[in-house]
């Protein structure tokens, strides 16, 4: 029974009626006690963002599941359930992520990142990135001499594509006759990538040993990589570089606390 009215217990910790509330447009009153509307809009939000249409049906069932909660809440309350030990710890914790994430939501807001920050880390990263792209194709067998069976077929004239098809136990690549399309070495485990820049176009790799099983690598072409523009890679450089933000408050707030 405890687990069937966890969540009712967490909207009573959370969202219980204070006097904020009760100055706000109510969509119901279950006891005497308010539920305000901006819950309600709270819930369409979320599920219209989630692809719900915003319609009267679904305002409707929003209200009458926020009444069941607060009913349920409420008889959960009287029961004595929100004071037992094992409630009463998960709602701790429940208040802790709430006021942790409100937060770092505020500070943020007081520290935000600049047009200038991002286009600044988007230049290192790309300076860091790859030079090049490489189209290679691979055969993945299980053992060393299988492997080394299929390099002495192609060096007689076997065709790499049908080898693979037939042969390969990566069956995303081998569907396309081993073809990995253009990618960047470091998408590969670092044995598999070593033996890819290591070689030429046209050449076929000797065996090479991943955690996978044992490949053999044909590298078919190289280009200058293209690194994507700005626009295109900004909210993951905004991201990034708010978690090093928030990372940097909470050492910053460790340093200063007391901790024994």
């Amino acid at each position: 029974m405890l687990k069937a009215v966890k969540p009712a217990l967490i909207a009573l910790a959370l969202l219980s009626a204070n006097q904020a509330f009760a100055e706000e447009k109510s969509t119901a009153l279950v006891n005497g006690v308010s539920i305000p509307q901006s819950r309600v809009e709270a819930r369409v939000k979320a599920l219209v963002e989630q692809g719900q249409p915003d319609n009267p049906e679904l305002r409707k069932a929003i209200r009458e599941s926020l009444i069941n909660l607060e009913i349920i809440s409420q008889a959960a309350v009287k029961q004595g359930l929100d004071k037992t030990p094992d409630v009463a710890q998960q709602l701790d914790v429940i208040k802790q992520n709430v006021l942790a994430d409100a937060y770092i939501k505020e500070y943020l807001k007081s520290h935000p990142i600049s047009e200038d920050e991002m286009k600044a880390e988007y230049d290192t990263l790309k300076a860091r990135g790859n030079s090049k792209d490489y189209k290679a194709r691979h055969i993945l067998v299980k053992t060393e001499a299988e492997a080394r069976d299929l390099v002495e077929q192609l060096k007689k004239g076997a065709k790499f594509d049908k080898l693979a098809t037939t042969k390969s136990l990566d069956p995303g690549s081998a569907k396309q006759g081993g073809d990995l399309g253009w990618t960047v070495p470091s998408g590969f485990v670092k044995e598999f990538a070593d033996a890819l820049i290591a070689l030429n176009k046209g050449q076929v790799s000797a065996p090479v040993q991943s955690q996978f099983g044992w490949h053999v690598i044909k590298l078919d072409d190289v280009r200058d990589h293209k690194a994507p523009e700005f626009e295109q890679v900004k909210p993951q450089i905004a991201q990034h570089l708010q978690q090093q933000v928030i990372q940097k408050a909470i050492t910053d707030l460790r340093n200063s606390a007391k901790i024994e």
